[in-house]
């Protein structure tokens, strides 16, 4: 059984590394499409990133584009940050004694991430909204990045863990004043 939770864990790890290694590409990707469409090709913003067109907006108001934008920039960061956090929960998790306060603290503040992420998904969505109100032509973001109800629930049940967690905590070193 403990190899079975072993390997689970490495096979975990690597995922989590790949997942991380993607969202920082998507991020990286979406930055230097935006710079190249300020500064180098205004006709960069007719193909972001994976068929993001924002030509509409960037001939609208440049400063409204650079807001959307940086916005969606900062959730796909917060997206990576997630599973960063996460690569750290496996690098010092351990398996005989796996309630730590680092740990405790690590997934407490992925719940406080996911629900920032959340937050930022309803302002992006309704200054989206707002500015189609203002007749700008502009795609739906949803499909690029997901709803907000989803990270609200990955936030609410990851602070639960986090809870039961500390708890865990707690009862791990009463159980050492005991011994």
């Amino acid at each position: 059984m403990k190899q079975s939770t072993s390997t689970i864990m490495i096979i975990m790890h690597v995922i989590a590394w790949v997942i991380f290694i993607g969202f920082c590409i998507k991020t990286g990707a979406l930055i230097y499409s935006t710079l190249v469409s300020f500064f180098i090709n205004p006709a960069g913003a007719n193909d972001l990133y994976l068929g993001i067109d924002l030509s509409n907006l960037f001939d609208y108001d440049k400063w409204h584009y650079g807001s959307l934008i940086s916005l969606v920039v900062f959730i796909s960061g917060l997206q990576a940050y997630i599973f960063y956090l996460l690569i750290k929960i496996f690098m010092k998790l351990n398996l005989v004694q796996p309630f730590s306060q680092e740990i405790a603290k690590l997934i407490t503040k992925i719940s406080y991430v996911a629900l920032e992420i959340a937050i930022l998904h309803i302002i992006v969505s309704e200054y989206s909204d707002w500015l189609v109100k203002r007749e700008v032509i502009i795609p739906s973001l949803h499909d690029y990045l997901g709803g907000a109800s989803e990270f609200l629930l990955l936030g609410g049940i990851i602070f639960v863990i986090a809870q039961i967690f500390n708890r865990g905590l707690e009862i791990q070193a009463e159980n050492e004043l005991t011994i």
